[in-house]
């Protein structure tokens, strides 16, 4: 054996904690971070060490993440980084302190023997806002991933115990010899080797969902596209940046609410084929008002067309003053609620009211295609008076061999016909999608309000589909509770860049009381995902309509073109959030 293979260092603290709840930003935020040494020698189960626990069981825990480990160097290491003593263990949330072992001598896969029990290391660390919090130091979790310093995950291959002062000796190496820090340098920087990616892969050790960012990773590399595909969806290429002026061709009136706008590009160009699911985002320049709305109708090459139901400022304006030759601006068809590739697999389609325009998309691809896919398209709406783009949805239908339809009316007219108008009556139900027989195997695609889709997701996954199949699509904000809807914030400034969010239809002036777009969202309850807030992970990534921004601190792996990290970005200029 060699040095390496003679690999040794010694377990110094034993720490657990039992998850706890604190006020941070003047929210309530529960984490398990906080962990304590203890005296003495404690047992290792497959899932935790006695007496430890986590509040988080998406990002930590399960058998993969049994028990944290931090090295005692690195607490050094950040001391002289940090200016300040970092007193006692568990401060970086680990179970286990230790001496020795760094992340960049350590492989995924490489197997130790502490006291009584063997271990097997599995990931480095996934970065959280929460271990910011724990050291009082906002930037740590970009600092973790940016200085090679993790830390990593431990799975439990024999139970037993543990006590400080165990020495731990490797007893198996990891495949290819891949280190914590080379791993981690594949998913949190822009170093995405295709070579490494797939050697990762082959590590069998390597956690799952590791394993299923660095496939998403890879597959993105094999075809040249840019951003982070494994820590957001990869971005199909914008067809055009910034706002284009457009001229509405035509104005369709579908029902008394519903109007479909029909648009051209001003400058005559051709338009790129979209994605059957995508939306654009619209600004009215006389008034500046800036909405996105699903597109309706497949693309021609030369008109996009948007139907949109009367219902808020923005969309009585359009029904009100918007005619035919009137200039619209508008952002280039995005989204990820899109129509998968071509292929066999059965889809369901549900719709409510004005839900039905990116779905209707997705019919009419369908019908186009060569694929003859199973198709379950269901829809309800009040009446016939209220069913908007009911003829085109029947069409799209007829030229389908294996579709099938269930359109529900809550309050029909007088005159609407079962089986002519519409299939039954009343809400759609977990019995009436039962009865239905729907295939377990299928896609499902919802759209509508949002206690709808709730509902309709919830009752699917009863009835046996797999969560990851069901897709949804929100417009405007999806909070239960209407104190929470997005608003402008208190006392909203009169300077500085505007910044207009789109999909919750609010726009306000970004000033000096707030560090960054997230804290600008959050002011105003629009709603945003985020977990590190210092743009490592990518969760708050969203789109960049128009304008540009400049980030502090800079992201370790900056997103595609066309799309912003709300957690560390600023306003340059005025700028449009499809938010």
């Amino acid at each position: 054996m060699g040095a390496f293979d003679q690999m040794r260092g010694g377990l110094v603290a034993v720490n657990v904690g039992q998850p706890r709840t604190i006020t941070w930003r003047g929210r309530s935020v529960r984490s398990g971070i906080w962990k304590e040494p203890v005296a003495g020698r404690r047992r290792v189960g497959a899932l935790n060490v006695d007496g430890d626990a986590q509040a988080d069981l998406i990002g930590h825990g399960g058998e993969h993440r049994a028990v944290f480990v931090y090295q005692l160097e690195s607490y050094r290491y950040w001391e002289a980084e940090l200016g300040r003593r970092l007193a006692g263990s568990g401060r970086f949330g680990e179970n286990f302190t230790i001496a020795g072992l760094a992340d960049e001598e350590v492989c995924i896969g490489d197997r130790f023997t502490i006291g009584s029990a063997q271990f097997e290391v599995t990931q480095p660390r996934v970065t959280c806002f929460k271990v910011g919090i724990r050291l009082d130091e906002p930037r740590m979790p970009a600092l973790l991933t940016g200085h090679r310093r993790p830390g990593f995950y431990l799975r439990v291959i024999e139970e037993g115990e543990v006590g400080p002062g165990d020495e731990i000796v490797r007893v198996a190496g990891g495949t290819h010899g891949l280190s914590v820090a080379q791993v981690s340098d594949l998913l949190y920087s822009s170093d995405h080797d295709g070579g490494a990616l797939r050697r990762a892969l082959d590590v069998e050790a390597l956690s799952d969902g590791w394993k299923g960012s660095f496939r998403a990773l890879l597959a993105q590399v094999e075809r040249g596209g840019a951003g982070n595909s494994g820590l957001a969806p990869e971005r199909r290429p914008l067809a055009w940046t910034g706002l284009r002026r457009f001229r509405v061709a035509d104005v369709i009136r579908e029902t008394a609410a519903v109007s479909s706008f029909v648009m051209e590009p001003e400058d005559a160009g051709p338009l790129d084929a979209f994605a059957p699911g995508q939306f654009v985002t619209v600004r009215l320049p006389a008034a500046s008002v800036t909405r996105s709305y699903s597109l309706s109708a497949l693309g021609d090459g030369r008109r996009l067309r948007i139907s949109v139901k009367r219902e808020g400022r923005a969309s009585s304006l359009l029904h009100d003053v918007v005619g035919a030759g009137d200039i619209v601006e508008v952002g280039a068809p995005r989204g990820d609620f899109v129509l998968p590739p071509a292929g066999a697999t059965p889809m369901i389609l549900v719709s409510a009211g004005i839900g039905v325009t990116p779905l209707l998309t997705m019919l009419a691809a369908v019908a186009d295609g060569p694929s003859g896919r199973p198709v379950t398209w269901i829809h309800v709406a009040r009446s016939s008076a209220e069913h908007a783009l009911a003829s085109e949805a029947r069409a799209h239908l007829a030229r389908l061999d294996r579709a099938r339809s269930q359109v529900r009316y809550t309050q029909p007219l007088d005159d609407d016909r079962v089986g002519r108008d519409f299939d039954a009556v009343g809400r759609l139900t977990a019995a009436d999608l039962s009865a239905l027989d729907l295939p377990p195997d299928a896609e499902a695609f919802l759209c509508g309000p949002p206690a709808f889709m709730r509902a309709v997701e919830a009752d699917l996954v009863e009835l046996g589909l797999r969560p990851e199949r069901i897709h949804t699509e929100r417009f405007g904000a999806d909070a239960p509770d209407p104190a929470a809807q997005p608003h402008l914030p208190a006392e909203p400034p009169d300077t500085g860049p505007l910044v207009s969010f789109a999909r919750s239809g609010i726009a306000v002036r970004f000033d000096g009381r707030w560090g960054n777009l997230l804290e600008l969202a959050e002011a105003c309850d629009v709603p945003a995902d985020w977990s590190c807030r210092t743009g490592v992970c990518h969760r708050c990534e969203s789109g960049l309509v128009a304008g540009a921004v400049e980030y502090d601190p800079a992201p370790l792996d900056p997103p595609a073109g066309g799309y912003a990290l709300l957690c560390c970005a600023r306003p340059r200029d005025d700028v449009t959030l499809d938010l």
